[in-house]
């Protein structure tokens, strides 16, 4: 699948996924908050559902639109394993998000762990909705 949206405002930069825990903040020794529209993206995560022998890992996301209009969002990311090899990427969107309003999403992921695997964001863009 491919995308390709025009924007003015893009962040093409790696980021690490924003963490929801002070505590994991403080481990990886950020105090830093993302800025601009990227801190709209206020939580993206692995879930483990794994049970019975059967792997089950999701991505889940929250995102809160801080600007003034109707929002759509979509960024890139990437699942980098300890020794630093990408073992997933892939494209995320949520769409029509009001001012202010909180969404929340998931998507199914082929990992087959979540040990040592960090999740970097390659690039977000907050569009306007028609």
């Amino acid at each position: 699948m491919v995308l390709v949206i025009a924007s003015g405002d893009k962040d093409e930069g790696t980021t690490s996924a924003p963490s929801t825990s002070p505590t994991a903040k403080k481990q990886q020794g950020r105090t830093q908050e993302p800025e601009g529209e990227r801190a709209d993206l206020v939580s993206f995560r692995l879930d483990d559902r794994s049970q019975a022998g059967i792997t089950d890992i999701w991505l889940v996301w929250t995102i809160k639109n801080s600007s003034s209009a109707k929002s759509d969002y979509s960024w890139d990311w990437e699942a980098v394993d300890a020794d630093g090899t990408r073992v997933g990427d892939g494209s995320e969107f949520e769409t029509n998000v009001q001012p202010g309003q909180t969404a929340r999403g998931e998507f199914f992921t082929t990992l087959k762990s979540v040990k040592g695997i960090k999740l970097n964001v390659t690039s977000f863009d907050r569009t306007a909705s028609y």
